[in-house]
């Protein structure tokens, strides 16, 4: 199991790779003058635009979006604190109530399956660990939690999207971090990504990036929280 210091050199190897990938994604933009974007990686596709459909699901009276940047139980805690307190106070069904929670950055991995989280040692990235063994999570916990894995079990991914919460992932950050960790798994980079989308959380949409994700919502009329 990678030290300390293995795990500290990945997030580096992220940061870095994800500046220099914003910084060719802008120069290559205005040198090609087009509004589609160039790849961000090799083996990265994200030319063609993706479907915003997901905005048209925003029709509560309220709106928030809960914007995540590090894989921890704060964002979804927020959005399930949301929900509650419009039906407790308010008496308010969650049909009249749009809740998103955008996963980007190191928030990312909370949109991926345990098969995922297994194979490419996500939990020793994140610093994500399982209460149970006390070592790195080999598993999503905030998806499908066990029992003790996290302070309030309503605030699970599943339990979310079953009521309504949209979930959304940044392609940047799932092209970027597919590729760092693809060595743990022993694949090229543009085999992780493959395998990254394929293992997005059914229900989860991925959009090009989180913070046009965050825009988005906005223009359609949601507030905006910070999910840590």
């Amino acid at each position: 199991m990678p030290g300390h210091s293995q795990q500290e050199s990945d997030r580096r190897t992220f940061i870095a790779t994800l500046a220099a990938s914003s910084a060719a994604l802008a120069a290559g933009s205005i040198a090609l003058g087009l509004d589609s974007r160039p790849a961000l990686a090799e083996g990265a596709d994200v030319t063609s635009p993706m479907s915003e459909a997901w905005l048209a699901k925003l029709t509560g009276k309220h709106k928030q979006f809960f914007d995540a940047t590090s894989s921890n139980q704060f964002a979804p805690v927020f959005a399930m604190n949301f929900l509650n307190s419009n039906n407790d106070t308010y008496k308010l069904p969650d049909s009249s109530i749009s809740a998103v929670v955008g996963l980007r950055h190191f928030a990312l991995p909370m949109a991926l399956t345990d098969d995922i989280w297994s194979r490419y040692k996500v939990g020793e990235f994140t610093g994500t660990i399982d209460p149970a063994t006390k070592a790195p999570a080999q598993r999503n916990i905030f998806y499908h939690p066990h029992e003790g894995d996290i302070m309030f079990p309503t605030s699970a991914i599943d339990k979310l999207i079953d009521r309504g919460v949209q979930f959304t992932a940044c392609n940047v950050a799932l092209t970027v971090l597919s590729g760092v960790l693809s060595k743990n798994a022993g694949v090229t980079p543009e085999q992780a990504k493959k395998e990254w989308v394929a293992g997005l959380i059914p229900g989860v949409v991925l959009v090009p990036s989180g913070v046009l994700a965050v825009n988005r919502a906005q223009e359609r009329g949601c507030t905006y929280c910070s999910g840590g």
